[in-house]
């Protein structure tokens, strides 16, 4: 059977995925799924996606075993090796030296498979700075949209095959040898947030200085590629690097990243997003749905992540987290696991709880100041003045709020 037979059976099959599976793979490139689905189906002997189908509907297990294939985590420490001497030699201490000696750094893995790539970055940024230093100051975030693949990444242990690519003299300080394989240093895997994340659907990091997403892009269409690095642009800071696989190019029409160097895909911000940048976020739906979209997303962004020292937070009209600045994550522990939770069940909820009432604020519409309010912790007891701001559209439909956390300790 050839391709265009088949398709509304290998369309069916992915609606099943989708609908059934909360597993969404009609983003990924056609003939590149087409081929992994070959794949594991000449390994079970299915000859047909409607047989197939029906193998997936009886097999509670199948739709995983699918996964594994289709999103194959193809990685290694190193990998194009000259492209990471480039980082280590050029873009890393480029980045350090924009700093001041305290300053944080923030590196954003995204589609860290089994975290080759992420301890790579850590042992470059340790390198530069010292082990101290990079304890201190570097914050590493790597995500995946594949669980199983987070878990391995968590457990930091490779087999002898695996750490070959390693410089001798790098991998005697980075690792440890144990019966189980070799395991990357304890307290520098500390430094790394681990978690599950739509590359095409959720929101991004924030204040990046290095976001590096490499062979991944190549698995989504064009349209998909166009509306992350929108994502990715929101994401990093005006002075970060974007570092991508030697595999991907920019599909944007416009230039909003601009080649530092091209021989190994290593960019930075280029112009300003507009708005059929924003529209590409959720192509499909109406222009002014889309516009909505994107009046929700600019304001969002502009008040949860602007430069502050201060603890922000952004909340939807749904009282759900929607968005966070460094200060807020330090402060409360939060991480991307507590995107999208129902704000009241967090810690700052909790804190803001005990003393107002945030459906009475969605009913009052006004901005309020909360005034040395108390919070106890295990490492004492803090005081915060609350101020809750709401953030309204174009049209003054209430989107959500901001809160900021000012620290009054010690006045």
């Amino acid at each position: 059977m050839n391709l265009s037979q088949a398709e509304p059976e290998f369309e069916a099959l992915l609606d099943y995925l989708k609908h059934n599976r909360g597993c969404d793979l009609t983003e990924y490139k056609r003939s590149s799924l087409v081929r992994r689905l070959r794949v594991r189906m000449q390994s079970i002997n299915i000859g047909s996606y409607q047989d197939y189908l029906q193998y997936l509907q009886s097999h509670d297990q199948e739709w995983m075993a699918l996964l594994d294939t289709v999103l194959i985590n193809v990685t290694s420490f190193f990998r194009d090796r000259d492209a990471w001497d480039y980082l280590a030699h050029e873009i890393v201490p480029k980045i350090v030296a924009s700093k001041q000696p305290d300053e944080s750094i923030r590196v954003w893995s995204a589609g860290c498979a089994a975290g080759h790539e992420v301890y790579t970055l850590l042992m470059l940024f340790a390198e530069a700075l010292g082990i101290e230093a990079c304890l201190q100051r570097v914050q590493f975030y790597a995500t995946d949209v594949d669980e199983a693949a987070i878990g391995q990444a968590r457990l930091a242990t490779y087999n002898s095959k695996e750490v070959t690519s390693i410089p001798p003299q790098l991998l005697e300080k980075y690792f440890e040898p144990t019966p189980n394989g070799y395991v990357f240093h304890r307290q520098l895997r500390r430094q790394i947030v681990f978690g599950r994340h739509n590359l095409a659907k959720n929101a991004p990091m924030s204040k990046i200085d290095l976001l590096s997403c490499r062979n991944v892009l190549i698995y989504f269409n064009g349209e998909t590629q166009a509306s992350i690095f929108v994502r990715f642009h929101f994401a990093l800071k005006n002075t970060g690097f974007l570092f991508l696989g030697k595999s991907e190019t920019l599909v944007n029409h416009r230039q909003i990243f601009t080649p530092i160097n091209l021989k190994h895909h290593v960019y930075a911000k280029g112009l300003n997003l507009e708005l059929d940048n924003h529209l590409l976020i959720n192509p499909k739906s109406s222009k002014k749905q889309a516009l909505d979209a994107m009046t929700y997303q600019v304001r969002i962004w502009q008040t949860a992540y602007e430069t502050s020292h201060e603890a922000q937070l952004a909340v939807d009209v749904n009282g759900r987290l929607v968005a966070t600045n460094e200060q807020a994550n330090i402060l409360f522990g939060l991480t991307l696991n507590n995107y999208h939770r129902p704000f009241e069940e967090l810690e700052p909820g909790k804190l803001l709880g005990s003393h107002t009432s945030m459906k009475a604020f969605y009913r009052n519409r006004r901005r309020i100041t909360l005034k040395n309010i108390e919070w106890n912790t295990l490492k004492g007891t803090s005081y915060f003045d609350i101020s809750i701001v709401p953030v309204f559209s174009q049209k003054q439909h209430l989107l959500g709020v901001n809160l900021t956390f000012i620290d009054v300790s010690d006045r």
